[in-house]
């Protein structure tokens, strides 16, 4: 790496000109994700200087009122803003855990079958819930178990009185994690049955031969295979602590079940754009992503400490 540096300090002007026209039609089609990141990432940090001031609409970021520390005082004495941290590290560390385990779970048995064809159709029903948005999940998750849904149909025929799934407090948390898990255990196994294809098949017939069965096989040559992939995946993980998911939550809460399903996302929507506080809105969100950044660069030195995995 060092020599190749070297040798390009040590390029004459045209072949460095040569190398531009040569790499030209990469940073064309580079450029409109370049400009959407500065104009939708980087130009509204400058919005966080509305987290240490009393921000008044008619006086701009430039002419309210600078106050220091006071917003993220307020904001850690408030009742509801802790309830609502809770809420967001309760639901993100339950679906970091399940989208860890489900997903392999899932890729070990679906590793086990050998009819190609089920295989592959069994695939590609558990991929496509990825694939769709929040918006149409959501109402499909809201046909099923809402007041008149298809779950409480089914429990009348039964003489049982319809269940409040998606307006009991007490259930929504199990609601989102499920459905969260429902959405991606299949895609997020992808990873893991690539990690399962780079398995030498001559420990599965060591195995064999020394009288292995087919769950003695996966716990002790499947599971020590996986080990580095997920402790990669654990620790990559890490970073979204405090992410809830914000989609999922904004199309499937109501206002009965925000004192267990109020997350730092949502609160920050209704604060900003509703009760128009906006400096405490900013406060919340410059929080978030302060631990978040601190919490990915751990992440990432456990992945490298761990896993030998690097970014550069």
């Amino acid at each position: 790496m060092t020599a190749n540096l070297k040798a390009d300090i040590a390029a004459p002007p045209k072949a460095h000109k040569s190398r531009v026209k040569k790499e030209l039609p990469y940073y064309l089609m580079a450029s409109p994700g370049v400009i959407w990141l500065i104009l939708f990432s980087v130009v509204p940090m400058g919005g966080v200087l509305m987290a240490f001031q009393d921000y008044i609409p008619t006086k701009g970021v430039l002419g309210s009122p600078w106050i220091g520390w006071e917003n993220f005082t307020y904001l850690f004495t408030m009742r509801e803003s802790m309830r609502v941290i809770e809420n967001t590290v309760i639901i993100a560390g339950a679906k970091i855990i399940l989208n860890l385990l489900v997903p392999l779970a899932f890729a070990i048995l679906l590793n086990e079958i050998t009819h190609v064809r089920f295989k592959s159709v069994v695939q590609t029903v558990v991929y496509l819930p990825h694939f769709l948005s929040w918006v149409i999940l959501a109402s499909i998750v809201i046909n099923i178990f809402g007041y008149d849904g298809i779950v409480n149909k089914f429990f009348g025929f039964f003489g049982r009185e319809p269940q409040l799934f998606m307006s009991e407090p007490g259930m929504f948390r199990q609601m989102l994690v499920a459905t969260d898990v429902w959405k991606e255990f299949g895609y997020n196994a992808v990873i893991f049955l690539a990690a399962l294809a780079g398995i030498n098949p001559t420990l599965y017939e060591a195995a064999k031969i020394d009288g292995a069965g087919r769950w003695r096989s996966i716990w002790h040559v499947t599971l020590p295979g996986l080990t580095a992939t997920i402790v990669l995946l654990a620790a990559l993980a890490l970073g979204n602590v405090l992410n809830a998911g914000f989609d999922q939550v904004f199309n499937l809460y109501n206002p009965m079940v925000y004192s267990t399903g109020d997350v730092i996302d949502t609160w920050v929507y209704r604060m900003g754009l509703f009760k128009l506080q906006y400096s405490l809105a900013t406060t919340a969100g410059l929080f978030k992503s302060v631990i978040s950044f601190a919490l990915i660069s751990v992440s990432y030195l456990l992945a490298r400490r761990f896993a030998d995995y690097t970014i550069f």
